[in-house]
């Protein structure tokens, strides 16, 4: 595997990896981190992934100059601050409810957060193991 996948696989698979986490732990501090609570973890889950790979690449998330640029690393926050609104309609569609703007905030607030850390975390490694 050459380089340039390796580091898009890891960086997509991260990015999968912390939206479940950061999902995850949404719910753990509601008090629901059993495993009945897995189907409902996937209504939020599913849709932020699905905004997350919508809008991500619009912001260039993935190019190979953004994840080789710490200058670049403010525009994962603000791409997964506007795909959280996406994903709050979507989980909303799926539970047939409506998007809470502040279930909107925080989702977007903390994976916002999340993500900016992950990749922070990824530019880091890529610098010192992938030169």
């Amino acid at each position: 595997m050459n380089n340039r996948l390796m580091k898009n696989s890891v960086l997509v698979s991260g990015d999968v990896i912390t939206i479940a986490v950061l999902t995850f732990i949404g719910f753990a501090s509601h008090g629901e981190s059993d495993i009945s609570f897995l189907p409902r973890m996937g209504t939020t889950f599913l849709p932020v992934l699905t905004g997350w790979f919508l809008l991500a690449p619009w912001f260039g998330i993935f190019d190979k100059e953004m994840i080789a640029s710490p200058k670049s690393l403010w525009r994962v926050p603000l791409a997964m601050l506007l795909a959280a609104p996406l994903a709050s309609v979507l989980r909303a569609a799926l539970l047939k409810s409506t998007a809470l703007p502040m279930f909107t905030l925080i989702l977007g607030s903390s994976l916002a957060f999340g993500m900016f850390v992950w990749r922070s975390a990824h530019f880091v490694i890529i610098k010192h193991f992938y030169k």
